[in-house]
Protein backbone atom coordinates (compact mmCIF):
# COMPACT_ATOMS: atom_id res chain seq x y z
CA UNK A 1 0.00 0.00 0.00
CA UNK A 2 1.03 3.17 -0.68
CA UNK A 3 0.91 5.41 2.49
CA UNK A 4 2.32 8.56 0.82
CA UNK A 5 -1.33 9.46 -0.25
CA UNK A 6 -3.06 8.65 3.09
CA UNK A 7 -0.92 10.51 5.29
CA UNK A 8 -0.69 14.58 5.76
CA UNK A 9 1.76 15.97 4.02
CA UNK A 10 2.51 18.51 6.33
CA UNK A 11 2.98 16.31 9.12
CA UNK A 12 5.35 13.92 6.61
CA UNK A 13 7.52 16.94 6.37
CA UNK A 14 8.18 18.17 9.83
CA UNK A 15 11.26 17.12 10.84
CA UNK A 16 11.65 14.81 14.40
CA UNK A 17 13.28 16.43 17.36
CA UNK A 18 16.61 16.35 17.24
CA UNK A 19 17.40 16.21 21.13
CA UNK A 20 15.93 12.74 21.44
CA UNK A 21 18.39 11.54 19.05
CA UNK A 22 21.45 11.43 21.58
CA UNK A 23 19.03 10.74 24.33
CA UNK A 24 18.26 7.91 22.19
CA UNK A 25 21.98 6.85 21.50
CA UNK A 26 22.80 7.09 24.83
CA UNK A 27 20.00 4.67 26.07
CA UNK A 28 21.94 1.90 24.00
CA UNK A 29 24.91 2.74 25.11
CA UNK A 30 26.92 1.90 28.81
CA UNK A 31 29.02 3.87 30.98
CA UNK A 32 26.80 7.18 29.27
CA UNK A 33 26.71 10.74 31.33
CA UNK A 34 23.47 11.70 30.01
CA UNK A 35 23.79 15.66 29.71
CA UNK A 36 21.26 15.91 27.27
CA UNK A 37 17.79 15.89 28.82
CA UNK A 38 15.36 18.90 30.13
CA UNK A 39 14.47 17.10 32.99
CA UNK A 40 15.28 17.54 37.15
CA UNK A 41 17.12 14.91 38.59
CA UNK A 42 15.49 15.39 41.66
CA UNK A 43 12.43 13.57 42.56
CA UNK A 44 8.93 14.76 43.24
CA UNK A 45 8.61 16.30 46.49
CA UNK A 46 7.23 13.63 48.74
CA UNK A 47 4.40 15.64 50.13
CA UNK A 48 3.58 16.27 46.44
CA UNK A 49 3.71 12.21 45.75
CA UNK A 50 1.49 11.68 48.87
CA UNK A 51 -1.55 14.42 47.59
CA UNK A 52 -1.58 12.02 44.44
CA UNK A 53 -1.34 8.74 46.54
CA UNK A 54 -4.04 10.15 48.87
CA UNK A 55 -6.46 11.32 45.96
CA UNK A 56 -6.13 7.62 44.12
CA UNK A 57 -6.88 6.21 47.81
CA UNK A 58 -10.04 8.41 48.29
CA UNK A 59 -11.45 7.08 44.88
CA UNK A 60 -10.80 10.39 42.52
CA UNK A 61 -10.28 8.77 39.83
CA UNK A 62 -12.61 10.57 37.26
CA UNK A 63 -12.97 13.24 34.63
CA UNK A 64 -12.42 16.54 36.13
CA UNK A 65 -13.93 19.26 34.70
CA UNK A 66 -12.27 20.36 30.88
CA UNK A 67 -11.02 23.42 32.42
CA UNK A 68 -9.60 21.51 34.86
CA UNK A 69 -10.44 21.47 38.57
CA UNK A 70 -11.95 24.33 40.21
CA UNK A 71 -9.88 24.45 43.03
CA UNK A 72 -6.40 23.61 41.25
CA UNK A 73 -7.55 26.90 39.11
CA UNK A 74 -7.50 29.32 41.74
CA UNK A 75 -4.36 27.71 43.52
CA UNK A 76 -2.92 28.58 40.18
CA UNK A 77 -4.31 32.02 40.29
CA UNK A 78 -3.38 32.93 43.54
CA UNK A 79 -0.13 31.56 42.69
CA UNK A 80 0.31 33.98 39.80
CA UNK A 81 -1.15 36.84 41.86
CA UNK A 82 1.83 35.76 44.88
CA UNK A 83 4.61 35.33 42.59
CA UNK A 84 4.21 37.26 39.30
CA UNK A 85 1.65 39.90 40.80
CA UNK A 86 -0.85 38.62 37.76
CA UNK A 87 -4.26 38.37 38.17
CA UNK A 88 -6.23 35.94 36.54
CA UNK A 89 -9.77 34.85 37.31
CA UNK A 90 -9.59 30.74 38.00
CA UNK A 91 -13.39 30.16 36.36
CA UNK A 92 -12.41 32.21 33.28
CA UNK A 93 -9.22 32.66 32.48
CA UNK A 94 -7.31 29.66 32.96
CA UNK A 95 -7.10 26.42 31.42
CA UNK A 96 -5.23 23.50 32.97
CA UNK A 97 -3.88 20.81 30.46
CA UNK A 98 -1.58 17.41 29.89
CA UNK A 99 1.86 19.79 29.97
CA UNK A 100 2.68 23.37 29.27
CA UNK A 101 3.31 21.26 25.51
CA UNK A 102 0.03 20.91 24.92
CA UNK A 103 -0.66 24.63 26.19
CA UNK A 104 1.28 26.07 23.36
CA UNK A 105 -0.22 23.76 20.70
CA UNK A 106 -3.82 24.62 21.69
CA UNK A 107 -2.81 28.25 21.60
CA UNK A 108 -1.42 28.26 18.62
CA UNK A 109 -3.82 26.51 16.47
CA UNK A 110 -6.97 29.09 18.22
CA UNK A 111 -4.58 31.99 17.19
CA UNK A 112 -3.16 30.95 13.80
CA UNK A 113 -4.92 30.93 10.72
CA UNK A 114 -3.94 29.47 7.44
CA UNK A 115 -0.88 31.85 6.04
CA UNK A 116 -0.37 34.06 9.49
CA UNK A 117 3.02 34.51 10.31
CA UNK A 118 4.41 33.42 12.93
CA UNK A 119 7.74 35.20 14.77
CA UNK A 120 9.85 32.17 16.64
CA UNK A 121 12.75 34.28 17.94
CA UNK A 122 15.43 31.26 18.08
CA UNK A 123 17.80 29.41 19.37
CA UNK A 124 14.62 28.05 20.71
CA UNK A 125 12.74 24.95 22.18
CA UNK A 126 11.91 22.63 19.47
CA UNK A 127 8.26 22.62 18.96
CA UNK A 128 7.21 26.22 18.23
CA UNK A 129 8.14 25.72 14.59
CA UNK A 130 6.92 22.53 13.71
CA UNK A 131 3.70 23.46 15.23
CA UNK A 132 3.02 26.58 13.57
CA UNK A 133 3.88 24.58 10.40
CA UNK A 134 0.79 21.91 11.49
CA UNK A 135 -1.22 24.73 12.37
CA UNK A 136 -1.15 26.19 8.58
CA UNK A 137 0.61 29.32 9.96
CA UNK A 138 4.02 30.78 8.16
CA UNK A 139 7.29 30.37 11.25
CA UNK A 140 9.42 33.38 10.99
CA UNK A 141 12.78 32.87 12.58
CA UNK A 142 14.93 35.58 14.38
CA UNK A 143 18.21 34.74 15.29
CA UNK A 144 19.23 36.26 18.51
CA UNK A 145 22.86 36.74 19.52
CA UNK A 146 24.51 35.56 21.93
CA UNK A 147 26.43 39.30 22.30
CA UNK A 148 23.07 40.54 22.62
CA UNK A 149 22.46 37.75 25.80
CA UNK A 150 20.09 35.87 23.40
CA UNK A 151 17.81 38.68 24.03
CA UNK A 152 14.93 39.56 21.26
CA UNK A 153 15.71 43.11 20.66
CA UNK A 154 13.25 45.74 19.58
CA UNK A 155 15.09 46.26 16.12
CA UNK A 156 14.99 42.32 15.62
CA UNK A 157 11.11 42.29 15.99
CA UNK A 158 10.79 45.34 14.17
CA UNK A 159 12.41 43.58 10.85
CA UNK A 160 10.48 40.47 10.98
CA UNK A 161 7.02 42.14 11.18
CA UNK A 162 5.12 41.81 7.89
CA UNK A 163 1.07 42.70 7.34
CA UNK A 164 0.66 39.10 7.55
CA UNK A 165 2.43 38.94 11.21
CA UNK A 166 -0.14 37.69 13.73
CA UNK A 167 1.90 36.01 16.81
CA UNK A 168 5.51 36.13 18.43
CA UNK A 169 6.51 33.50 20.72
CA UNK A 170 8.07 33.96 23.45
CA UNK A 171 10.45 31.99 24.98
CA UNK A 172 12.42 33.01 28.19
CA UNK A 173 13.91 31.89 30.27
CA UNK A 174 15.13 30.41 26.91
CA UNK A 175 15.87 26.74 26.93
CA UNK A 176 18.69 26.02 24.88
CA UNK A 177 20.75 29.06 25.76
CA UNK A 178 19.37 30.53 29.14
CA UNK A 179 19.04 33.72 28.45
CA UNK A 180 16.22 36.43 30.15
CA UNK A 181 14.09 38.89 28.86
CA UNK A 182 14.18 41.76 31.61
CA UNK A 183 11.47 44.57 32.45
CA UNK A 184 13.34 46.97 30.24
CA UNK A 185 13.93 44.92 27.27
CA UNK A 186 10.06 43.81 27.81
CA UNK A 187 8.58 46.92 27.83
CA UNK A 188 10.55 48.17 24.60
CA UNK A 189 8.97 45.44 22.43
CA UNK A 190 5.66 45.76 23.73
CA UNK A 191 5.76 48.79 22.14
CA UNK A 192 6.20 47.46 18.63
CA UNK A 193 3.69 44.59 19.32
CA UNK A 194 1.00 46.70 20.79
CA UNK A 195 2.00 48.92 17.63
CA UNK A 196 1.33 46.52 15.45
CA UNK A 197 -1.63 44.70 17.11
CA UNK A 198 0.07 41.26 17.74
CA UNK A 199 -1.04 38.50 19.95
CA UNK A 200 2.08 37.32 22.17
CA UNK A 201 2.93 33.26 23.75
CA UNK A 202 5.23 33.59 26.28
CA UNK A 203 6.21 30.45 27.41
CA UNK A 204 7.38 31.01 30.73
CA UNK A 205 7.78 27.16 31.53
CA UNK A 206 11.35 27.78 33.89
CA UNK A 207 9.88 31.42 35.38
CA UNK A 208 11.10 30.40 38.64
CA UNK A 209 14.70 29.03 37.43
CA UNK A 210 15.38 32.70 37.49
CA UNK A 211 18.85 33.61 38.90
CA UNK A 212 18.56 37.15 39.04
CA UNK A 213 18.33 39.27 41.21
CA UNK A 214 14.68 39.97 40.46
CA UNK A 215 12.16 37.50 40.05
CA UNK A 216 11.25 36.66 36.12
CA UNK A 217 9.09 39.09 34.62
CA UNK A 218 6.02 38.23 32.60
CA UNK A 219 5.44 40.76 29.79
CA UNK A 220 1.49 40.03 30.08
CA UNK A 221 2.72 42.52 33.55
CA UNK A 222 3.48 45.57 31.13
CA UNK A 223 1.12 47.97 30.54
CA UNK A 224 -1.73 47.26 27.71
CA UNK A 225 -0.25 43.27 27.53
CA UNK A 226 -1.94 41.50 29.76
CA UNK A 227 -5.03 41.27 27.12
CA UNK A 228 -2.63 40.08 24.30
CA UNK A 229 -0.98 37.57 25.75
CA UNK A 230 -1.51 34.19 26.74
CA UNK A 231 1.03 32.71 29.21
CA UNK A 232 1.84 29.34 29.10
CA UNK A 233 3.67 26.91 32.70
CA UNK A 234 3.20 24.41 34.13
CA UNK A 235 5.01 21.89 36.89
CA UNK A 236 7.92 19.86 35.33
CA UNK A 237 10.18 22.23 35.59
CA UNK A 238 9.73 23.95 39.17
CA UNK A 239 7.93 20.79 41.10
CA UNK A 240 10.26 18.11 39.47
CA UNK A 241 6.74 16.60 38.13
CA UNK A 242 7.31 16.14 34.57
CA UNK A 243 5.77 12.51 34.86
CA UNK A 244 2.85 13.79 35.88
CA UNK A 245 2.01 15.41 32.30
CA UNK A 246 0.37 18.83 33.55
CA UNK A 247 0.51 22.73 32.54
CA UNK A 248 -1.48 25.58 31.69
CA UNK A 249 -2.60 28.78 30.08
CA UNK A 250 -3.75 31.79 31.44
CA UNK A 251 -4.99 34.54 28.92
CA UNK A 252 -8.02 36.71 27.97
CA UNK A 253 -11.55 34.98 28.29
CA UNK A 254 -12.14 34.97 24.82
CA UNK A 255 -9.05 33.27 24.12
CA UNK A 256 -8.89 30.77 27.18
CA UNK A 257 -12.83 30.00 26.27
CA UNK A 258 -11.58 28.64 22.10
CA UNK A 259 -9.07 27.19 23.70
CA UNK A 260 -10.96 25.11 26.11
CA UNK A 261 -12.79 24.15 23.68
CA UNK A 262 -10.21 22.62 21.34
CA UNK A 263 -8.79 21.14 24.58
CA UNK A 264 -12.36 19.68 25.07
CA UNK A 265 -12.15 17.73 21.74
CA UNK A 266 -8.96 16.54 21.54
CA UNK A 267 -8.16 15.71 25.56
CA UNK A 268 -11.51 16.18 27.45
CA UNK A 269 -9.35 16.89 30.59
CA UNK A 270 -5.79 17.01 32.11
CA UNK A 271 -5.00 13.17 34.44
CA UNK A 272 -7.23 13.97 37.78
CA UNK A 273 -4.01 12.32 39.78
CA UNK A 274 -1.48 15.09 38.96
CA UNK A 275 -4.24 17.87 39.56
CA UNK A 276 -4.40 16.69 43.07
CA UNK A 277 -0.67 16.48 43.27
CA UNK A 278 -0.39 20.18 41.74
CA UNK A 279 -2.67 21.70 44.48
CA UNK A 280 -0.53 21.05 47.03
CA UNK A 281 2.75 22.02 45.16
CA UNK A 282 1.40 25.03 44.75
CA UNK A 283 -0.06 25.52 48.16
CA UNK A 284 3.34 24.17 49.78
CA UNK A 285 5.83 23.95 47.47
CA UNK A 286 7.48 27.30 47.78
CA UNK A 287 10.49 25.82 49.63
CA UNK A 288 10.85 22.82 47.44
CA UNK A 289 11.64 25.30 44.23
CA UNK A 290 14.31 26.98 46.16
CA UNK A 291 16.24 24.20 47.64
CA UNK A 292 16.18 22.81 43.81
CA UNK A 293 17.26 26.44 42.62
CA UNK A 294 20.29 26.56 44.89
CA UNK A 295 21.51 23.51 44.03
CA UNK A 296 20.93 24.42 40.10
CA UNK A 297 22.55 27.71 40.57
CA UNK A 298 25.56 25.97 42.38
CA UNK A 299 26.06 23.19 39.29
CA UNK A 300 26.03 26.06 36.62
CA UNK A 301 28.62 28.08 38.29
CA UNK A 302 30.28 24.91 38.08
CA UNK A 303 29.85 23.61 34.85
CA UNK A 304 30.23 27.58 33.16
CA UNK A 305 33.57 28.43 35.14
CA UNK A 306 34.84 24.40 33.51
CA UNK A 307 33.77 25.30 30.14
CA UNK A 308 35.66 28.98 30.23
CA UNK A 309 38.83 27.14 32.12
CA UNK A 310 39.13 24.86 28.69
CA UNK A 311 38.68 27.76 26.86
CA UNK A 312 35.31 27.18 25.33
CA UNK A 313 33.24 30.43 25.60
CA UNK A 314 29.85 29.96 27.55
CA UNK A 315 27.12 32.54 27.64
CA UNK A 316 26.50 32.70 31.53
CA UNK A 317 22.69 31.29 31.35
CA UNK A 318 20.25 33.69 33.62
CA UNK A 319 17.18 30.98 34.00
CA UNK A 320 16.85 27.33 33.01
CA UNK A 321 19.28 24.69 33.69
CA UNK A 322 21.02 24.59 30.32
CA UNK A 323 24.34 26.32 29.36
CA UNK A 324 25.28 26.82 25.63
CA UNK A 325 29.35 26.98 25.48
CA UNK A 326 30.69 27.83 21.70
CA UNK A 327 32.41 24.73 20.37
CA UNK A 328 33.12 26.95 16.94
CA UNK A 329 37.28 26.99 18.04
CA UNK A 330 37.28 23.13 17.88
CA UNK A 331 36.62 23.25 14.05
CA UNK A 332 33.85 20.97 14.49
CA UNK A 333 30.18 21.14 13.57
CA UNK A 334 27.52 20.68 16.62
CA UNK A 335 26.89 17.74 15.06
CA UNK A 336 30.53 16.15 14.92
CA UNK A 337 31.10 17.40 18.33
CA UNK A 338 28.18 15.54 20.07
CA UNK A 339 28.70 12.47 17.69
CA UNK A 340 31.74 11.98 18.46
CA UNK A 341 32.02 13.16 22.31
CA UNK A 342 29.00 10.47 23.05
CA UNK A 343 31.04 7.92 20.83
CA UNK A 344 34.52 9.23 22.28
CA UNK A 345 33.78 9.44 25.60
CA UNK A 346 29.93 8.49 26.29
CA UNK A 347 28.88 12.11 27.60
CA UNK A 348 25.79 13.07 25.66
CA UNK A 349 25.09 16.75 25.20
CA UNK A 350 22.71 18.37 22.03
CA UNK A 351 23.87 20.34 19.04
CA UNK A 352 23.08 23.71 18.97
CA UNK A 353 21.51 23.32 16.02
CA UNK A 354 18.37 21.19 17.07
CA UNK A 355 17.10 24.25 18.44
CA UNK A 356 17.94 26.59 15.59
CA UNK A 357 20.28 27.07 12.45
CA UNK A 358 21.48 30.01 14.82
CA UNK A 359 22.51 27.73 17.44
CA UNK A 360 25.24 25.63 14.74
CA UNK A 361 28.71 26.14 16.37
CA UNK A 362 26.96 26.09 20.00
CA UNK A 363 26.15 22.97 22.33
CA UNK A 364 23.62 22.48 25.11
CA UNK A 365 24.39 21.22 28.00
CA UNK A 366 21.65 20.08 30.89
CA UNK A 367 22.42 20.74 34.21
CA UNK A 368 20.34 18.16 35.61
CA UNK A 369 22.86 15.76 37.16
CA UNK A 370 24.54 15.28 40.22
CA UNK A 371 27.76 17.41 40.73
CA UNK A 372 29.66 13.95 40.71
CA UNK A 373 28.57 12.91 37.15
CA UNK A 374 28.86 16.59 36.31
CA UNK A 375 32.57 16.60 37.22
CA UNK A 376 33.04 13.01 35.65
CA UNK A 377 31.99 14.38 32.40
CA UNK A 378 33.69 17.51 32.32
CA UNK A 379 36.67 15.32 32.85
CA UNK A 380 35.90 13.48 29.71
CA UNK A 381 35.12 16.78 27.50
CA UNK A 382 38.81 17.92 28.61
CA UNK A 383 39.94 14.53 27.45
CA UNK A 384 37.94 15.22 24.10
CA UNK A 385 38.90 18.61 23.63
CA UNK A 386 42.89 17.45 24.42
CA UNK A 387 42.29 14.78 21.51
CA UNK A 388 41.12 17.08 19.01
CA UNK A 389 44.36 19.32 19.49
CA UNK A 390 46.21 16.43 19.51
CA UNK A 391 44.84 15.79 16.52
CA UNK A 392 45.47 19.23 14.62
Amino acid sequence: MDYEKSLNSTICNVKPSGIRKFFDIAAEMDNVISLSVGEPDFKTPWHIREAGIDSLHMGKTWYTPNRGLTELRKEISKYYKRRFSLEYDPLKQILVTVGGSESIDVAIRCLVNSGDEVIIPQPAFVCYEPLTEMAGGVPVVVNTKVEDQFRLTPEELEDAITDKTRVLILPYPNNPTGGIMERDDLEKIAKIIIKHDLMVISDEIYAELTYTKDKHISIASIDGMAERTVIINGFSKAYAMTGWRLGYALGPQEIISQMTKLHQFCIMSAPTTAQYAAIEALRNGDDDIENMKKEYEMRKRYIVGSFEKLGLSCFEPMGAFYCFPCIKSTGLSSDEFCTRLIESKHVAVVPGNAFGESGEGFIRVSYCNSLKNIQEAMHRIAEFLQELKDEG
